[in-house]
């Protein structure tokens, strides 16, 4: 075994030259040489998408003192790995510190070492190590796979449902995959001023590429305003990041899962007014949660983003924006608040509690609607038995009566030739006597 002497010089070595040399994996020239791939399912045997994710644990700070520590990973291609670590937990997480700090690091067959801070962070599939330059083992980091807390919420009373899977009715130019996820560059044909808007989507796993190259596409209000749609897991809170509003205001916290992880957006948003003359009155302003986390709070859009349309008092329709990477979305439903208000919002998922009622009050009726089945089935069955019986009881009637009145017809038919021939023979005559 490896001494403590031999380890903290082989992890300093190892800090050095991760960080002298994994840039060069990372420049521009270098990644555009990289093949381009974009995977909508998961990769098999691919051992840099095997150690991409997100890792929670307590380590040791000082002597007797522990803290939370976060740590995203996400792969740059060709073995390249970046990741971003976080004092008290994951951004979302209660006790996050929105400090962080990046390290770099390259994987050798199925291990990697991050290098960039204090300590050396030893990668496997399912957990983390973190060694300082003594040789000390301060901690683990389990991996975890989180959820949007509104994923899966269901359209509250009053809301419109836009995509539930089953067609595209509601979209021009609108198409699904064979899966039935609805394909980027769909607009909405409905048209929203002030409304609140839920929707699901899963981003593609594009190691190869970065920033804009990297899961692109954006949830375009009224064809106007931007919300971007991007694979920024394990950066920083980018300009024009997820979340983001489109060259106009980077997110307050970075929210986004790693890619093929369905994520959520609650968008809640407010039209710009006008005067008759055309001149604007107010603003615009938007709310965000990205994956249940507010990341844009009442912000006031003094103009178009980016490439939008240009302001005006007319509507234009939400446009699911293509950018040539393969993002899909499901569960997408608004509320118009000029027709329905007083939704509290976001809509959280079922609780565990609330599935489990659900799923009973289900098998109940299931189970009552079988009883009445059966009930049925049994009402039916004597119903037809006693519909035969009665058939058959009256075609017995029937012949019965049919038989007694052929019976009488016949004796009828008899009686004439009867009385006939007894009318004919004369009683013989009494012998005269004297």
């Amino acid at each position: 075994m490896m001494s403590h002497f031999r380890l903290a010089a082989f992890l300093t070595l190892v800090q050095f030259g991760i960080s002298s040399t994994a840039s060069l994996g990372q420049e521009p020239q270098a990644e555009n040489k990289l093949p381009r791939i974009a995977l909508t399912e998961a990769p098999k045997d691919d051992a840099d998408y095997e150690l991409m994710g997100e890792f929670v644990g307590v380590i040791s700070a000082t002597e007797n003192s522990y803290e939370p520590l976060g740590l995203q990973i996400r792969p740059l291609g060709n073995n390249n790995f970046e990741a971003l670590q976080f004092i008290g937990g994951l951004p979302g997480q209660e006790g996050f510190k929105s400090k962080s700090l990046q390290l770099v690091g390259r994987r050798h067959e199925q291990h990697l070492i991050l290098s960039g801070g204090p300590y050396a962070i030893i990668v496997h599939q399912k957990y983390c190590l973190i060694i300082d330059q003594a040789g000390k083992n301060l901690g683990k980091l389990e991996r975890i796979q989180r959820g949007s807390p509104t994923m899966g919420a269901r359209p509250p009373a009053g809301s419109l449902v836009l995509f539930n899977g089953k067609d595209t009715s509601q979209f021009l130019n609108g198409k699904m995959t064979e899966d039935g996820l609805l394909m980027a560059g769909a607009d909405l044909k409905p048209m929203f001023q002030d409304f609140n808007l839920h929707l699901e989507f899963r981003l593609p796993y594009m190691p190869n590429s970065d920033d804009q190259a990297r899961g692109n596409s954006g949830c375009y209000i009224q064809s106007r305003y931007e919300v971007q749609i991007l694979d920024s897991f394990a950066q920083v809170p980018k300009f024009n990041g997820a979340s983001s509003l489109y060259r106009t205001k980077s997110p307050d916290l970075n929210m986004c899962f790693p890619p093929l992880v369905w994520q959520t957006y609650d968008i809640i948003f407010t039209a710009p007014r006008w005067a008759a003359d055309g001149s604007k009155l107010h603003n615009a302003r938007i709310t965000v949660w990205h994956n249940g986390v507010k990341t844009q709070d009442n912000y006031e859009l003094a103009n178009k983003t980016g490439a939008g349309k240009e302001e005006e008092p007319n509507l234009l329709p939400i446009r699911l924006q293509d950018h040539r990477d393969p993002v899909v979305f499901r569960n997408i439903w608004v509320i118009d608040r000029g027709l329905t208000d007083g939704v509290i919002f976001p809509v959280l998922s079922p609780t565990p509690e609330e599935l489990a009622e659900e799923a009973a009050e289900a098998k109940k009726a299931e189970e009552a609607a079988k009883a009445k089945a059966m009930e049925d089935a049994k009402a039916a069955d004597a119903k037809k038995a006693a519909d035969e019986k009665k058939a058959a009881d009256e075609k017995a009637a029937a012949d019965k009566a049919a038989a007694e009145k052929a019976a009488a017809d016949k004796a009828a038919s008899e009686k004439p030739a009867t009385e006939k021939s007894t009318e004919g023979a004369k009683p013989a005559e009494a012998p005269k006597t004297e």
